[in-house]
Formats: structure tokens, C-alpha cells, sequence
């Protein structure tokens, strides 16, 4: 049996998280600060107030209302390079930016995994939002099949492929529902080599299809179980759902790959770039047939 372990996003060029604590973070994206809401910090922040008013944003909630306070023209979006990629930085109004940082550890080990294979390697992104895996993977020599429900995170995850100069890789981009998605491809007889998902609490497919994970994400992994190539490579389940642990995702991944190879489970954490202090952003299981 292995424990969870936690891995670290740590700073880069373009993006550090500078201090956290009291329910925000404080994070640099290129020439910009950011502060938004968080709520796994739950501690004092250790930078003074006045370096947390210099921010160039900030994301207000007032109860359901939400906006950006914007203290300067900084532009609708900017690029930035991350973790050998490049990325559209765009601050939305569900707080999110298009980039979680605390995901580059699980790219590394899944571009490990594809250019250590010596095969053609094929991947499925199921909730692929705005195409950090999908780009991870295509970089490091997959053919992908990246789903999202959202017209406009898929057009989002294009821009980005444009960015890093991907557009020549094989990457298929279907706005579909995961879930019919995936069982379109059991009836057509496609298989992937690796299968990566950040399934949502909640959520809603193109045509109003209703997704909550404690009612379909079982269904979706035996599904996915049926479009596992017949030497799979790996699988990888990312979780943000509240009350969730990694070992319950480990149970579940069990499940469908048995005794075979071998799952780490753990947290994903983003290093601040002033202190020792990590802040919790997920968790994952990760499966390698080995």
C-alpha cells in the first residue's frame, strides 16, 4: 500500500503564489496580481495588508453578487508561459483565471509516462476545460481527444493550443456531454491508451444535460473502463468535489483497473513563493500499468 503523498506547483517566471491566508490568495500571472477567494487558507496571511492592496484585481462576492474590481486598464486577457506551455489569462466571473497551477505535477507524470511508452499513444480529456492536459499530453507526442460541454472553454482551449504552437497536433475538440461522449465511443469501438478527468461537483452538458458526481461518476467510470485500450498506459482522476478524499477516488479507480499496475494517490498543492507554506488545491489517483 502507498500513502498519499503531496506534490507542489512551485514558482515559475510567470507565475508565483505570493501569499495566501484568511480565505484569498495573492498570485502573480506575468505583469499582473490577482487576488481572489480561497477557501482551503485558513490561516493568517503572512505578507502585510498594504503589499495585498497593491493587487492589479480583485474578485468581490457580496453574497451571490460577484465582480472583478479592476484598479487599473489591465487588458481583457494577457499570455503567459507555464510549465513549457502557453496560456490566455483571463480573470472570468466565476473567479477562475483558465490556468490551476497545481496541475503541472500531474502533466509531468503523465508526459513521463507517454514518451517513455516507444508507441503511439492515444488519451481522452474528459472535462477538459481550457486544455492544460489535452495540451501536456499533445506536447509530449499523444493523440488526443479533448470533451468539454463548454463552447466557449473549447474555443478558449483552442486559443491556447494556437499559443503554444500546437495546432498541427493531433488533437480532436468535441463539445459534447462526458458522459454520452464517452458511450458514443463503447458502440464505435474507440480506445484510448490513457484517460485523464476533472469531473465537476456539478455541472451541465451543451444541451442541458445534468451532471452531479455523486449520481454519474460511478457510470462514467465503468464506461470509461470500456474504452481502455487493451494495454492501457494510464489513468488519472482529479478531484476538486468538496467532502471527497483521494482514498475514495483510489477505491473507485480500483474498481476498474484491479490489481494490475499500480495508483498513487495525494494532494496537489501550490508552493508560496515567500514562505515554506503550501495551500491545498485537490486531490488526485493517479493508475500506471506497470
Amino acid at each position: 500500500m502507498k500513502y498519499p503523498t503531496i506534490v507542489a506547483t512551485c514558482p515559475e517566471n510567470h507565475y508565483e503564489l505570493l501569499d495566501s491566508g484568511e480565505g484569498e490568495k495573492l498570485e502573480r500571472y506575468g505583469d499582473f496580481v490577482l487576488s481572489r477567494p480561497d477557501p482551503q487558507s485558513l490561516w493568517r496571511k503572512s505578507l502585510p495588508q498594504k503589499e495585498w492592496d497593491k493587487a492589479d484585481a480583485i474578485f468581490l462576492r457580496d453574497g451571490r453578487a460577484t465582480e472583478w474590481k479592476f484598479k487599473k486598464d489591465i487588458p481583457k486577457k494577457w499570455e503567459i508561459d507555464f510549465n513549457g506551455l502557453k496560456f490566455w489569462i483571463k480573470p472570468t466571473a466565476f473567479k477562475h483565471t483558465g490556468l490551476f497551477p497545481e496541475q503541472a505535477s500531474n502533466w509531468i507524470w503523465f508526459q513521463n509516462l507517454i514518451r517513455g511508452a516507444k508507441r503511439d499513444i492515444s488519451v481522452l480529456n474528459l472535462f477538459g476545460y481550457t486544455g492544460g492536459a489535452s495540451l501536456a499530453a499533445a506536447q509530449a507526442g499523444a493523440k488526443v481527444c479533448h470533451v468539454d460541454g463548454s463552447k466557449s472553454a473549447i474555443a478558449w482551449a483552442r486559443e491556447n493550443a494556437e499559443l503554444s504552437g500546437l495546432t498541427d497536433k493531433p488533437i480532436r475538440w468535441i463539445l459534447d456531454d462526458a458522459v454520452k461522449f464517452v458511450g458514443r465511443e463503447i458502440k464505435r469501438g474507440n480506445k484510448y491508451d490513457g484517460i485523464i478527468m476533472d469531473p465537476p461537483s456539478f455541472g451541465h452538458g451543451p444541451t442541458g444535460e445534468m451532471w452531479k458526481i455523486e449520481e454519474n461518476f460511478l457510470d462514467l467510470l465503468d464506461s470509461c473502463k470500456k474504452v481502455l485500450s487493451d494495454n492501457p498506459l494510464f489513468f488519472l482522476v482529479n478531484g476538486y468535489a468538496s467532502g471527497y478524499s483521494a482514498i475514495a477516488y483510489e477505491n473507485s479507480l480500483r474498481g476498474i483497473v484491479g490489481d494490475k499496475g499500480e495508483i498513487s494517490i495525494g494532494a496537489l498543492t501550490i508552493k508560496e513563493s515567500n514562505s515554506d507554506r503550501l495551500l491545498p488545491c485537490g486531490i488526485f489517483a493517479r493508475w500506471e500499468n506497470k
